[in-house]
């Protein structure tokens, strides 16, 4: 990914909400499908990691990442944006 598509998704990104929440259990297999399964219908998705998971926001980027085949666009704070291309006929974000 080049740095101007990882601006453009990034700004795309700074008007969505969270759609997942990752608690004190940090990373389960469930979440961890789930995540998978919206990528899928959506290719850019937001996660929040809440207060009181004890794990580093950028560890569990790199593995959720790794685990669903996607690419980390940023974390900033307790916030993830993750991004992977849809198939050709379902693709919805057109990178420039």
């Amino acid at each position: 990914m080049t740095s101007k598509q990882r601006a453009y998704l990034k700004g795309l990104a700074m008007t969505m909400d969270p759609i997942f929440q990752i608690g004190k259990s940090s990373l389960t297999p469930e979440n961890t499908k789930a995540i998978d399964e919206a990528l899928e219908a959506r290719e850019l998705i937001k996660i929040s990691v809440l207060q009181n998971c004890l794990d580093d926001p950028k560890e569990i980027a790199a593995v959720v990442a790794e685990r669903t085949r996607s690419q980390v666009v940023q974390v900033i704070g307790k916030k993830i944006v993750l991004y992977r291309e849809g198939k050709k006929e379902k693709k919805k974000i057109i990178l420039p």
